[in-house]
């Protein structure tokens, strides 16, 4: 995650440069570009200075507080998928039926996949509806549900996570959106299929700090390990 901090625009960018190429060097999928500290513009520009650069690599967009210029974005540069932090749950019945025209409508404009929370952090719950009711709900808008606990760099609860799973099915991507951590990740990825990452990669393990590349190496080689024993387990199975 490109937290996107720094004191000026030129600052914001630079930092995120250097950030990307820290991430990139220790081995993640992609990164997402988010407005937590910076504006709008600063996404632009980082947006800009990736569209060219690392073709393998993953990037994502999550634009707070403004899904229409996250999908607008997304039609200006190259954004692999766009997260939103509630899909379902977040409205009441009255005008989450609006939301979820507009959303087919946006989804309709852009070959993005879209990560979709559902009862996520710092979101209201004004559905009325069950907590199974709303994820399925959000499973049909959506490529993929992100689950968190209550705030950010917080451990995501694992009874949560295995309540989501045992909702969504197996073959529904189920992504950890918050505080995985070298320590728990083995036990939050067995059950998840993958996790966006903050405040752990940076130096001070929160989120205002710089992305170091000793604490993404550190969590990334417990990732590859489980990737290794389940291409192995993989490979027993097909035997």
């Amino acid at each position: 995650m490109l937290h996107l901090t720094g004191s000026s625009a030129a600052e914001r960018l630079e930092i995120a440069r250097k950030e990307t190429e820290t991430l990139i060097e220790n081995g993640v999928d992609g990164v997402i570009v988010e407005n937590y500290f910076g504006d709008k513009d600063d996404v632009r520009n980082v947006l800009e200075w990736l569209e060219t650069r690392n073709p393998g690599v993953l990037i994502g967009l999550n634009v707070l507080r403004d899904h229409h210029l996250a999908f607008e974005l997304a039609k200006q540069f190259r954004v692999d998928f766009i997260q939103m932090d509630s899909v379902a749950g977040h409205l009441p019945p009255e005008e989450d039926k609006d939301f979820a025209h507009e959303l087919a409508e946006l989804r309709n404009g852009v070959s993005s996949a879209l990560l979709g929370g559902v009862r996520f952090k710092y979101q209201p719950v004004k559905s009325g509806r069950s907590e199974p009711e709303d994820l399925t709900i959000g499973k049909s808008r959506c490529d993929a549900i992100v689950v968190t606990s209550d705030a950010t760099g917080q451990v995501t609860d694992l009874d949560k996570v295995r309540r989501f799973r045992n909702t969504t099915g197996k073959d529904f991507p189920l992504l950890i959106g918050a505080g995985l951590t070298a320590a728990n990740a083995r036990e939050q990825l067995l059950e998840a299929d993958g996790a966006i990452v903050g405040s752990y990669f940076k130096d001070t393990y929160a989120d205002t700090g710089i992305v170091n590349g000793a604490h993404v190496a550190e969590l990334l080689q417990v990732v590859e390990s489980l990737r290794a024993e389940s291409a192995q387990s993989a490979k027993r199975v097909g035997a």
